[in-house]
């Protein structure tokens, strides 16, 4: 009798591999005796040899042995910390290939949990940038130390190590000199270097945030303790090498947790907010204000939307998940009215002051739930014509998803920053009427796996 049991990688074991596809964290994805193998650094279409370094049942994680034919797009990564930082995870890609891999991503995602075709859909080319490099408007990095010396960084994937960055090339030069300004004055003044392990220490993580179009530029020291050792010495220190600083800030953090942010800011210097620029319109920012990362491509991302509402100046126009009311305000200048809400208070607030500041007066901001308020804007006889929606990577909430499926808007505006919480969202919107129009990939994050899309879903009209 045949045996049919299957046979499983064993963990150390080498074996030929060849790579199908990139997977959702830029790994190479390959089979080997039909078990699926993720392998971290290789490329799609490339054979190696590789070791099996971790086996479940399910899958197997390797690591290169040896490459035997490479990709026609494999390039040196030009960043020393390439391997270490874990930042970028498809440097050692070409940025053509990169480009075509994330329409890629997201053609696996929709192929996966949707039955739409996507041979019959506006499936549209990625969206690049001309020159991938130096795009990034903010940075958090890590403080630590190592040997005596305070360092500041990224960890190293999987583990506690952190990686000392003295120059990051995908980040504004600016936040690279400010960066190591603190650093170095941190040396100087010996403050305290926060240890996670050990839950002591002062300094914790290093924040950096530049206003691409107005050169503001704000420092945000986030600390264990309110209590700041050698303000006064810092301060004038910080104040000398950066003379035209906008804006410093301690955001304090007691808590041991991975989270970044504390509850508490503290203005030490200057403005608590610094201004930016996205086109035509302007935007204050505070320490802990979301705000897209890459402004050049925000404004192609922005625009992707704004065209995919396909507005004629009569519209009524929701912008759910709001925040600070940025697309709801790029959008504005086509619209009738638009309406946005956010169960974030102070998000809310500044959504209506840069609402004032750009002269736009027929936008309203409310602070809440979409699936809560647009019901009400409903019974009060309000009935939004476009509803655009940019959600946190676990995709729509799903009273959301039931507001929108009863309030029936004509136009569902869908912005994501994931592609398979996209894909399933249209999935459930398509079973309840709508039907996926385009699909637009746009790289806000080159040298990342992270793909963002703009899609369209309509309502088809009933014929009267």
């Amino acid at each position: 009798m045949k045996d049919t049991k299957q046979v499983t990688i064993q963990k150390g074991q080498r074996f030929p591999l060849t790579i199908k596809r990139m997977g959702i964290d830029g790994e190479g994805v390959g089979f080997f005796k039909r078990q699926v193998v993720f392998v971290p650094g290789a490329l799609p279409g490339e054979e190696i040899v590789c070791e099996a370094v971790k086996v479940s049942p399910k899958f197997a994680a390797g690591k290169i042995v040896k490459i035997r034919r490479a990709s026609e797009g494999r390039i040196k990564a030009p960043c020393p910390y390439f391997e270490k930082c874990g930042g970028c995870q498809i440097q050692h890609l070409s940025y053509d290939h990169q480009l075509k891999e994330k329409k890629d991503l997201l053609r696996q995602a929709f192929e996966r949990y949707t039955k739409i075709p996507l041979n019959n859909l506006d499936f549209r080319d990625t969206i690049g940038m001309e020159n991938p490099w130096r795009y990034r408007n903010k940075s958090q990095m890590q403080a630590g130390m190592k040997n005596g010396k305070v360092t500041a960084g990224l960890y190293e994937p999987g583990s506690n190590r952190l990686t000392d960055i003295d120059e990051c090339i995908v980040q504004h030069p600016q936040i690279d000199k400010v960066t190591n300004i603190v650093k170095q004055i941190a040396q100087d003044l010996k403050i305290s270097i926060y240890d996670s392990k050990k839950h002591k220490g002062f300094l914790r993580t290093i924040v950096t945030r530049v206003g691409f179009n107005t050169g503001e530029y704000q420092l945000v020291l986030v600390t264990s303790s309110k209590d700041f050792p050698e303000k006064d010495l810092f301060l004038k220190e910080l104040k000398q090498r950066l003379p035209d600083i906008n804006s410093v800030v301690q955001n304090v953090n007691p808590e041991k947790t991975p989270l970044v942010f504390g509850d508490e800011t503290i203005v030490l210097d200057g403005e608590d907010q610094i201004m930016e620029q996205l086109d035509h319109l302007t935007f204050k920012l505070s320490a802990r204000a979301f705000f897209q990362l890459n402004p050049e491509q925000t404004i192609k991302l922005y625009n992707a939307a704004k065209d995919a509402a396909g507005l004629t100046g009569r519209e009524k126009v929701v912008d759910a998940y709001c925040g600070t009311g940025t697309i709801g305000l790029w959008i504005a200048d086509r619209a009738g009215e638009v309406r946005g809400m956010d169960i974030i208070d102070s998000a809310v607030k500044d959504a209506e002051k840069n609402a004032v500041r750009n002269n736009i007066n027929h936008a309203l901001f409310e602070t809440g739930s979409a699936e809560t308020v647009m019901p009400r804007w409903e019974k009060e006889g309000w009935h939004a014509d476009v509803v655009i929606v940019d959600p946190p990577r676990t995709g729509l909430d799903k009273e959301l998803m039931k507001t929108l499926l009863k309030t029936k808007p004509e136009r569902i505006v869908y912005v994501s920053c994931n592609p398979s919480t996209l894909a399933k969202n249209v999935t459930e919107l398509s079973a309840g009427g709508y039907t996926l129009e385009s699909l637009q990939p746009v790289d806000m994050f080159p040298h990342t796996s992270q793909v963002e899309a703009v899609a369209l879903l309509i309502r088809p009209r009933k014929k009267k």
